[in-house]
């Protein structure tokens, strides 16, 4: 088969049309990739910076968003068949850890990730255990549907933090970000307001329903704005997506005392942070948010994306044949393209 392969320790990946297709267990199922999104973990590992070297295996097929097609599925498997169109939950657990049998295998022990610690779906063909397959309604383009784990991440930090009738700081209008706003904006939040250093990626923020998008370069004057608008208090809600210790700062500011904060964004080294103002003092809730609820923000997604009220469109902007990946991963760095998809068998 065709495959996207991580072939050496340094830059790039190499394609390659004679890749063994993938063994199939008694409880898995082979799916035939359609689509495939390239996200910031497949940056990481094609530049192959610091935490690419250290983690990913030479010689692994990359990726981990995807729609496709079953192909065939193992004698065990009872609840997928043949022909059925699905994506997949991309963290895999034996699922007998404690955080698995309590509802919270999103953050099991032993959770290995597609196209990280295994085989991902860069490639014609990818295998995964039935417990991770998602089948997917038929209202669900193949678009959306392969960026139903960025989507996730973005839903599962909306929801954990309880947005609806809340004011809303989203620090970091990444791909992520950006889903998040009009996640947060079809959850109910009251009113949205954004941060980052993208002027372009903070105009198309306010498109999906930011009341007020702030170039974070330009000071901390908008902390007072803010004020200013939520009775001198500040935000109910913080999501940090960027990742950035100068947004961790700045958003913590910006929070009311009592509100909540759910930090998703991985910052690159410890920051600098006054904690006891920020936490202790301010009283606030921090919540860590990891993957997706497995399943629960897959059934969440589920409905938003048939309620109508998601705009992604603007948010996935290329589509390139797998074979102009070089293209493609250098559209989606450059920062020329937000979602950038590949597509595989079509």
């Amino acid at each position: 088969m065709r495959a996207l392969i991580k072939h050496h320790a340094g830059e790039g990946l190499r394609f390659e049309s004679d890749r063994p297709e993938p063994e199939v267990g008694p409880n898995d199922v082979l799916i035939r990739i359609r689509k495939a999104g390239i996200c910031g973990t497949d940056r990481h590992i094609w530049e192959w910076d610091d935490w690419a070297a250290g983690r990913i295996p030479v010689g692994i097929v990359t990726g981990h968003e995807f729609v496709g097609v079953v192909e065939r599925v193992g004698s065990a498997v009872t609840r997928v068949i043949p022909g059925q169109r699905v994506s997949a939950e991309g963290h895999i657990t034996a699922g007998k850890d404690f955080n698995s049998r309590t509802g919270n295998a999103h953050i099991a022990r032993d959770t290995k990730i597609i196209g990280v610690d295994r085989d991902g779906c860069f490639a014609d063909l990818m295998a995964i255990p039935e417990e991770n397959v998602w089948p997917l309604h038929e209202s669900i383009p193949d678009k959306y549907a392969a960026v139903m784990d960025p989507l996730g991440n973005a839903v599962h930090t909306v929801m954990s933090a309880g947005v609806s009738a809340s004011s809303v700081l989203i620090s970091g209008v990444g791909i992520i970000g950006l889903m998040a706003v009009t996640v947060a904006k079809a959850a109910g939040a009251s009113r949205i307001y954004c941060t980052d250093v993208n002027p372009p990626r903070l105009a198309l923020a306010k498109k999906l329903g930011a009341v007020e998008a702030f170039d974070a370069r330009e000071g901390n004057g908008w902390i007072e704005q803010i004020r200013d608008e939520t009775r001198g208090e500040g935000v109910d809600v913080l999501l940090e997506m960027s990742g950035a210790s100068p947004a961790l700062e700045s958003g913590f500011e910006a929070l009311r005392n009592g509100g909540r904060a759910a930090l998703l964004g991985l910052l690159a080294k410890s920051p600098t942070f006054d904690f006891n103002k920020n936490v202790i003092f301010k009283g606030c809730t921090v919540l860590g948010i990891n993957g997706r609820r497995m399943f629960e923000t897959w059934y969440q997604m589920e409905e938003l994306l048939l309620s109508g009220r998601l705009e992604l469109d603007q948010i996935v902007t290329h589509e390139f044949p797998i074979e102009d990946y070089e293209k493609a991963f250098a559209t989606m760095i450059s920062g020329e393209g937000i979602k950038v998809l590949m597509n595989v068998n079509e």
